[in-house]
């Protein structure tokens, strides 16, 4: 019983941001428990190969796609279209951050992180609207997901506006959309990660490391099975009645002052 209340098997999934990091964590605990899933990156050949380490557990194909541009989340949405007539999960991961101090934060990195941190998650789930309806059913809805942060909750020790303030504006789209999609048979909630292990995450780790844990209630960086089971959780039964809430996964760290 327990099970099939968090079961995800046989549903379809697509990952943006799919072949590094959190993105990774998801799709891997979606393909170990029975999902297909489509995973997006821009970089063709690190796409590939994290699909063909994920096949080796279950189904997972490869769409590289570029999407801090509309016309590429487009694209990407006719490529699941072609593939399949309905999508149960967009889990909308993709990411850009951007460090630097205030006197010298530049123009372009609005722009570059705010493309694909704010404008992509709008974009393509517009875009994959129809096949989002196309897998609902009463009790059973289909899902939007959007990885925020926990920088988009508080004002974190590094010096990254335009992430930060991304973040923010995806958690408070969340709601919006969560709102107008929920008579289309679609829930939109978000996942606010704390410091996991990730190639974004690497240099705040290295510069931070011990004062995270030590300001950390539970002690320690997050583990991959941490991120799979919220994202299982949201897009399982068990999360079915759950629309436009932002759940921190972050061992505690944003009820810290």
């Amino acid at each position: 019983m327990v099970n099939d209340l968090f079961s995800v098997r046989g549903k379809v999934a697509l990952v943006t941001g799919g072949s590094r990091g959190i993105g990774l964590m998801i799709a891997r605990g979606f393909v170990e428990h029975g999902a297909r899933v489509y995973i997006s990156s821009r970089k063709r050949e690190a796409c590939d190969g994290a699909a063909a380490e994920l096949s080796r557990a279950g189904a997972c194909v490869s769409l590289p796609a570029d999407l801090s541009s509309e016309a590429e989340a487009r694209r990407l949405a006719q490529e699941i279209a072609a593939r399949e007539p309905a999508l149960h999960v967009l889990v909308n991961n993709a990411g850009a951050t951007w460090g630097a101090p205030l006197a010298e934060y530049p123009e372009s990195a609005w722009d570059k992180v705010l493309a694909i941190n704010v404008k992509a998650v709008f974009h393509l789930t517009q875009a994959l609207l129809p096949l989002l309806e196309g897998a609902a059913r009463p009790g059973d809805p289909a899902r939007v997901i959007n990885v925020g942060s926990i920088d988009g909750l508080r004002v974190p020790l590094w010096e990254s506006y335009a992430y930060s303030a991304s973040k923010a504006a995806v958690h408070h789209l969340t709601r919006a959309l969560a709102v107008r999609l929920a008579g289309h048979g679609v829930t939109v909630n978000a996942i606010a990660p704390g410091p996991f292990e990730s190639k974004m995450m690497a240099e705040t780790l290295q510069q931070f490391r011990d004062a995270i844990i030590a300001a950390c209630p539970l002690g320690r960086i997050g583990e991959p099975e941490d991120m799979a089971g919220a994202a299982i959780f949201l897009a399982s039964r068990a999360g079915a009645y759950l629309t436009g809430t932002v759940i921190p996964v972050d061992g505690g760290l944003s009820i810290r002052p």
